[in-house]
């Protein structure tokens, strides 16, 4: 990594669409800022379940305010999320484990894939209102992100391996130790002193601490 850039960390899942947010506005301002940007797929049930978090929207009321918020934060940072009224639902049903572990996958093999191919998962999920969870909805996410086919193949063969599962769980489990209780978490590493950031609205707070 370059002399004096901080590192950032994002770790994210591609359900959620704050994460979303977080990452189109890191990967706009990364040049901007001095920043060495490192993309962390991790597994928003697992931090779910490990911290005893719950669904914001499981609250109706903020429920209703979220779909509002990110409709007006789509709007806002130019992306193109759109929300249902059912978009709650669909996260909470979607099997989301199996995108995460091609991520993972694609990360510890191909990494350069990791961004175009996270940004059509979020695409496919929040723009689209499409599957993520079949292994052909998968392909058809990695075939648009520019994947060559028989690189896409090969890494959805590798999803229910040990090395992919440990390395998911392992990068999810490291969100937790910096203090994640939901996505997305950003970690800011200055003078060895891990900063850490919940949500895509403290990005504002961010840049002022690295000294942007």
């Amino acid at each position: 990594s370059g002399m004096g850039r901080t590192r950032v960390e994002l770790f994210y899942d591609v359900v959620s669409p704050y994460s979303w947010l977080g990452f189109e506005v890191l990967c706009r301002y990364r040049h901007i800022w001095n920043i060495d940007l490192h993309f962390r797929p991790a597994f928003l049930g697992g931090i779910m379940h490990a911290t005893g978090n719950k669904a914001p929207a499981m609250l109706p009321k903020r429920g209703e305010y979220m779909l509002k918020d990110i409709k007006r934060m789509g709007k806002y940072y130019q992306v193109p999320l759109k929300v249902s009224g059912d978009a709650f639902q669909r996260v909470l049903g979607t099997g989301n484990l199996a995108a995460m572990r091609f991520l993972t996958a694609i990360d510890m093999s191909q990494p350069r894939y990791l961004e175009p191919l996270s940004r059509e998962f979020w695409i496919r999920f929040w723009s689209q209102h499409e599957d993520i969870s079949q292994p052909e909805n998968i392909l058809a996410v990695a075939r648009q992100a520019g994947l060559p086919s028989d690189v896409a193949q090969k890494q959805l063969e590798m999803i229910s391996s040990p090395e992919v599962k440990n390395r998911l769980r392992e990068t999810t489990d490291e969100a937790m130790k910096y203090g994640a209780f939901g996505m997305p978490a950003v970690v800011a590493h200055l003078n060895g002193e891990p900063q850490f950031f919940f949500g895509s609205d403290r990005l504002e707070l961010l840049s002022s601490v690295i000294g942007e």
